[in-house]
């Protein structure tokens, strides 16, 4: 395949995995993108997923967990979220490929005559397809260093084509501008009381087969990987010993794990590997950010209502967006999950008194809907700040409707299409919309922020830029009167016609957006409505607290003087 004299300049690593799923690929593609930013480079990561949907959109967060959206729309596989969040750059769909995309992109040429009446096949259509998105993501990007992430693990079949185009890609940019680095297990046998490698020799093994030979081995293991281990390996696998590296799991947060892999040498050696200068990274910024996530002055409570609270992965960056807005507030934020389900309301109170700020995640469907209800009506009447985000902002909007404007029955057509009062409605564009894949309302839109309301003292502009994944709105016809009741409309889009942020002015925070404000929330950029929302749940802790030593002194003067 011919190249270009930038992607010849650009160095290009791979990630693949071994023996069993979720060992971290992502994260320790991630954490490498880091060391080497910080080294000066810059970087930009991908994934490929080898499962045959295009894209995530239309998965389960049972199959999948969340789907991540970027800028330009594009509905991604949630790693792509851990890219962004460790490293400066703002990724597009170009950064996200799947079997889908690529077998949908080779029938459409094969339709269109493009391969000149050829008999189709995996090789060398398929791994020209894959190939050719490496090669463009080289040239637009203009990025130093490209780190590509395989999904799956290697034997899987449909992985197969994936792994042979990587094979290929290698050959084709030379020795020295291609470095393989496989993440695998090494468990430890309680029963034994030693760690195994020959998980990690056959998984080699099986990459070998492939033609494919790894330059690092990443040890995952719960135990440390001492020198006699990765010298079995080194000697199995044909690695050098300092290139088998130790990669356990981190003790407080996912953000330690660049400044475990530098002590490690992984970049040094990844460096060595690709001919790059030896510059010492600078992480001193990041350092400070683990300090205060680690060690922190304050803690919060924060509760979380969602219908897959069982899930880590379905609201995970949401999670690192209040981890995030903890440490600039000095805080440590404690995540109670609260299953939507089971809130009843003989039990909200004791569900949800101990909590300090209550967030509502997005979400599809009518289960759970009345659980969260229940919770953003007790959090507006007891005072608890409040932040919904796209589905718990539409039911912020149905709660006001029904308990404050008297609208008893206001709904959304999404739960109840005959409902009398849909406050929140399809939008006009949706209703037309018969396929499911890539149909919403996605990516980044421009909100126009109401001046003298929460949501423009935070953001410090008039004009923000937010992600957006949803099919329903809050309905415009419905607006004066929800005003005229006590709701601050405090964003909307340029034209007036959509609302993005609804507000409650004389709440100590009641605020609810329709976008997705945790998918631009960075370590050290925490994003502001979260970082607000997060300083009101300290505030409110605080001034509990206050109220409750002052009401204790008073219970004893009295009693002393009695």
């Amino acid at each position: 395949m011919p190249t270009d004299n930038k992607s010849m300049q650009t160095k290009f690593i791979f990630v693949t995995g071994g023996v069993v799923s979720s060992l971290g690929k992502g994260l320790a593609a991630a954490s490498l993108g880091t060391l080497l930013e910080k080294r000066g480079h810059k970087v930009v990561l991908q994934k490929f997923d080898p499962y045959l949907n295009v894209d995530p959109g239309t998965m389960s967060p049972f199959q999948h967990g969340e789907v991540y959206v970027l800028d330009d729309g594009a509905e991604t596989d949630l790693d792509l979220g851990h890219y962004e969040r460790f490293t400066s750059g703002v990724l597009s769909k170009l950064n996200n490929l799947t079997s889908g995309q690529v077998y949908e992109n080779v029938i459409k040429k094969e339709r269109r005559g493009d391969y000149l009446g050829k008999t189709v096949q995996v090789i060398p259509h398929v791994t020209n397809e894959i190939k050719a998105r490496i090669y463009e993501v080289a040239e637009k990007s203009d990025a130093d260093i490209i780190i590509t992430e395989i999904g799956g693990t290697v034997g899987d079949i449909e992985g197969l084509p994936f792994l042979e185009a990587l094979r290929q890609f290698a050959h084709e940019v030379g020795p020295g501008n291609a470095l393989f680095i496989h993440v695998t297990l090494v468990p430890y046998i309680s029963a034994a009381g030693e760690l195994k490698t020959k998980p990690t020799q056959q998984s080699i093994a099986k990459l070998r087969e492939i033609g494919i030979q790894p330059h690092i081995i990443l040890c995952r293991s719960e135990f440390p990987v001492e020198k006699d281990v990765r010298e079995k390996i080194s000697m199995f696998c044909n690695v050098p010993a300092e290139a088998v590296i130790e990669c356990r799991d981190v003790p407080h947060s996912i953000y330690e794990l660049p400044l475990f892999l530098h002590e490690e040498k992984l970049d040094d050696i990844a460096c060595n590997i690709l001919g790059l200068p030896h510059i010492e990274p600078d992480l001193d910024s990041w350092k400070k950010f683990i300090n205060r996530v680690i060690d922190p002055a304050h803690e919060v409570r924060i509760g979380v209502v969602g219908k897959y609270i069982e899930l880590q992965d379905a609201y995970k960056s949401i999670y690192e967006a209040l981890t995030h807005a903890g440490a600039a507030n000095d805080c440590r934020v404690i995540v109670e999950r609260i299953d939507a389900e089971k809130l009843d309301s003989s039990d909200v109170e004791e569900k949800l008194d101990s909590i300090d700020g209550l967030l509502i995640p997005g979400g599809f469907g009518d289960r759970g809907i009345e659980g969260k209800l229940r919770a953003a009506e007790f959090a507006r009447t007891r005072g608890i700040p409040y932040f919904g985000i796209c589905l718990g902002m539409q039911v912020a909007t149905i709660e006001f409707a029904r308990n404050v404007a008297k609208l008893p029955t206001a709904n959304s057509t999404e739960f109840d299409q005959s409902t009398d009062h849909p406050v929140i409605c399809l939008l006009e564009e949706q209703k037309s919309v018969t396929q499911k894949g890539a149909s919403m309302r996605l990516g980044a839109c421009i909100c126009d922020l109401k001046p003298d309301t929460r949501s423009y003292d935070l953001y410090k502009s008039a004009t923000i830029n937010e992600r957006h994944r949803h099919r329903f709105e809050f309905n415009s016809d419905y607006r004066e009167q929800l005003e005229a009741a006590g709701l601050t409309i405090a964003g909307t889009s340029p034209d007036g016609t959509l609302v993005e942020i609804i507000e409650i002015a004389d709440h100590p925070f009641y605020l609810a957006a329709q976008f997705h404000p945790e998918f631009l929330s960075k370590p050290n950029a925490p994003h502001p409505l979260f970082t607000g929302f997060v300083a009101a749940a300290l505030a409110r802790k605080v001034g509990v607290a206050k109220h409750k030593k002052e009401q204790s002194l008073t219970l004893r003067r009295k009693i002393t003087r009695s």
